[in-house]
């Protein structure tokens, strides 16, 4: 067998073996979009204290992605990857024996250790493939985030067959866990040129904070990323609370959503490939911006004054309008994942694991901070879509930056028309 045909196997296996991993791990990670919903229930909290439960592991998910990126830029991503996985197994399995609303936020920022396998996959993957493939392989990785959509669909379930339990949830998932972590480790690979030998320290590294690109791509990551891992921890308790549905029923309209803002992630990065990543990016923006101002108006009865007497009227989404709007969200949102990273692909090859991780960090903590300002929110109007509204002004700012920010690169360049992917990000570069 030829190396090239051997390299082509092997990098073939990494990206099966890694997605996989990653999907299990993101169906972990999100485990409270169902799991928080008979806990709230059974301990009584308020929708704040819900949200903060549902955003803990999505804390200690983004904490570690920068240092995660780091380790796998210098130890290789098959180590770092398994590793993380072994890590969680024991805080998943313990959440089945807590009993106060302590122990839950506790345990939950252990089992967000998962959600920092993004920043290691990442990069291991892309350097798998040559760099004209690398968004597609990247894409087809973060499909992973569609086990977001798998938790909706197995959680449920195994609540039903259980008898209404919850606690066979994260028994469940601390044996799929480990069963993974030993699945990844035998059919991935390991390539000791695409380690970084050099003796470049953190705070080296770190200098990357000092590029503006790297604060525009932690800008959109945040409402693309976090906005999606947010409303998939919101989701389903949001059908309930809005439309009164079963939980079976929420987390399968919530699914909804979740489903193809991880599956059409693999299509972001063929498309960003071709047309560029700053088109990409710019129409996702666009698309999000129009979707969540219908999303936000909320469930409304007013009367006016006719000349024939007052007029009552009803104006709300229903479910049907409800959930195909935020499907074409999840839709968005899985292509604008895929576009920033091929951002960063383009412009970071040589460090792409330290600003993966400083991206990822943005954008994970957007999904932390946003489940805690959606409870907060909630609980202060009374209204279920304040979510929206808030997620309306994050995109309002986000297309406002890119904006402006690439309009300046446009006149620098004399007026130049649209730079995609990295020809835009490079002029920035230069003009910065």
């Amino acid at each position: 067998m030829s190396s090239a045909s051997s390299h082509q196997r092997k990098s073939i296996s990494v990206l099966v073996s890694s997605t996989f991993a990653f999907t299990i791990c993101f169906a972990v990670w999100m485990v409270f979009a169902v799991l928080g919903v008979p806990i709230k229930a059974e301990l009584g909290l308020s929708e704040t204290q819900f949200g903060l439960l549902a955003a803990m592991p999505v804390l200690t998910g983004s904490l570690v992605r920068m240092p995660l990126g780091i380790w796998t830029d210098r130890y290789g991503g098959r180590v770092v990857f398994f590793l993380t996985m072994a890590v969680a197994v024991l805080p998943i399995w313990l959440l089945a024996y807590a009993t106060k609303y302590w122990h839950f936020l506790v345990l939950a920022l252990f089992v967000g250790l998962v959600g920092g396998s993004f920043s290691v996959g990442t990069p291991y993957v892309a350097r798998w493939f040559e760099r004209d493939r690398q968004g597609f392989a990247m894409g087809v990785f973060g499909a992973g985030n569609s086990g977001s959509a798998l938790t909706k669909f197995v959680a449920p379930a195994l609540i039903v067959a259980a008898g209404g339990t919850w606690t066979i949830v994260p028994k469940v998932y601390a044996v799929a866990l480990a069963i993974t972590a030993v699945l990844f480790w035998v059919f991935s690979a390991t390539d000791p040129s695409h380690r970084k030998t050099s003796s470049v320290g953190f705070k080296e590294q770190m200098k990357v904070l000092k590029d503006p690109r790297v604060w525009r791509y932690c800008q959109y990551y945040s409402v693309v990323f976090g906005g999606y891992v947010a409303l998939a921890l919101w989701m389903t308790q949001y059908y309930i609370g809005e439309y009164g549905f079963d939980i079976r029923v929420a987390a399968f309209l919530a699914a909804c959503f979740s489903l193809p803002g991880g599956v059409l992630r693999a299509v972001g990065g063929w498309v960003s490939d071709r047309v560029g990543a700053y088109k990409t990016t710019w129409w996702v923006m666009w698309v999000c911006w129009v979707a969540f101002f219908l999303l936000s108006y909320p469930n409304t009865e007013f009367t006016i004054q006719t000349v024939s007497g007052p007029q009552t009227f009803h104006i709300a989404l229903s479910p049907t309008v409800f959930t195909i709007l935020m499907f074409i969200v999840g839709i968005a949102m899985a292509i604008g994942k895929a576009s920033v990273f091929k951002f960063i692909s383009d412009d970071f090859d040589d460090n792409i694991g330290a600003v993966s991780g400083v991206v990822g960090l943005a954008g994970g903590m957007g999904g932390f901070v946003l489940p805690i300002m959606f409870g907060a929110l909630m609980d202060i109007t009374g209204i279920h879509s304040s979510a929206f509204m808030l997620l309306y002004g994050t995109v309002c700012v986000s297309l406002i930056w890119m904006h402006f920010s690439f309009r300046q690169n446009q006149v620098g360049r004399q007026g130049t028309p649209d730079m995609p992917g990295g020809s835009a990000v490079a002029a920035d570069a230069a003009s910065s």
